[in-house]
């Protein structure tokens, strides 16, 4: 089955600064009764659907975990303040790609270019004429020339085609909601550990069959003109802590563009969530028990917030492995 809506999956968690810039729409608000009905329901049957902070514990062993965006917003100032006392007494931090991690992936863009770029054909060459047209006039609208938008892989490049123009600034904030925990732990003398190898992500879309990439690209768009208003409905979403109504409402987002019905945007993004989000929880939670049996002291683990939520999602799978599970205030 195709798996076209991945791109909306690695935004789901962005927070841009360039909110000034976009005058995004809250999309949830112009949902038809059909559409608000589809929502509830899949919200409903979701594991720990709303909420963006939450304690687990089990015979002594204490995890705070954190639902973060990973770019900026001054909304963030508050809860990061609330976090301070729980950061300060934390045993370990634990993150998607702290900076060691960065730093480490910048380097191996550099040695390693086909995480990113093709190393045999090109999109035209793999496009029919057409289709490339079309895309490389949309990439041209984003600023990337067309023979540089050859080169890329479909899934990076749809990823760029779905970020609207205004928040591309938001992109270089680098003050999200992680960065920040990050640098008080690291004030505190607290260590930070990675929940993962920094090219995790990347090795599940380079897995993905070049054909499939190519059909993302067609979705993101086909949603190009709503990037705007699709952004700001995430940003409302995270504020408003309804993680689960954030991913689902990508359902709601992919039968809009008209390629899809209903039924079957519904499978996609659930398909595109156990590759990019369930997958990798899975793999997380090891990482997670092992922290909490070393460490004496709790320690905190946070990460995009489109992870807690469902039935795969991390606060359930701690709850099966034995774990008591409690919201506490964002």
């Amino acid at each position: 089955m195709r798996r076209t809506p991945l791109a909306i999956c690695l935004w789901l968690a962005l927070a841009p600064a360039a909110i000034a810039q976009c005058q995004g729409e809250d999309l949830r608000e112009t949902m038809s009764a059909g559409e608000r009905a589809r929502l509830d329901a899949r919200v409903a049957a979701m594991p720990y659907a709303t909420g963006n902070r939450w304690r687990a514990e089990r015979n002594g062993e204490v995890i705070h975990l954190v639902g973060t965006m990973h770019l900026s917003d001054p909304r963030l100032d508050a809860p990061l303040e609330r976090l301070r006392p729980v950061i300060d007494g934390a045993g370990a931090v634990l993150l998607e790609m702290p900076q060691e991690e960065q730093a480490e992936l910048m380097q191996s863009l550099s040695s390693r270019p086909e995480l990113l770029l093709l190393t045999e054909n090109t999109l035209p060459e793999l496009m029919e004429e057409s289709d490339w047209q079309a895309l490389s006039a949309a990439a041209r609208d984003q600023g990337i020339p067309p023979f540089m938008a050859a080169k890329f892989r479909p899934w990076y490049l749809s990823m760029m085609l779905s970020l609207p123009a205004c928040a591309k600034s938001a992109m270089e904030a680098r003050d999200g909601l992680d960065m920040r925990i990050e640098a008080m732990a690291e004030a505190a003398g607290v260590p930070t550990l990675a929940l993962e190898p920094f090219d995790t992500t990347f090795n599940i879309f380079n897995a993905e069959p070049l054909d499939e990439q190519i059909e993302m690209m067609t979705v993101s768009l086909a949603t190009q003109d709503s990037g705007e208003d699709g952004f700001a409905t995430t940003i409302a979403a995270y504020f408003d802590e309804a993680v689960g109504e954030m991913w689902a409402f990508s359902e709601i987002l992919v039968a809009r563009s008209g390629l899809l019905p209903p039924d079957e945007a519904e499978a996609l993004v659930e398909e595109s969530g156990a590759a990019v989000l369930d997958q990798r929880n899975r793999a997380w939670i090891p990482v997670i028990l092992h922290a909490a049996e070393t460490y004496d002291a709790p320690i905190v683990a946070a990460f995009g917030a489109a992870h807690l939520p469902g039935e795969e999602g991390v606060l359930h799978m701690l709850e099966e492995a034995g774990f008591s599970v409690t919201r506490e205030p964002f």
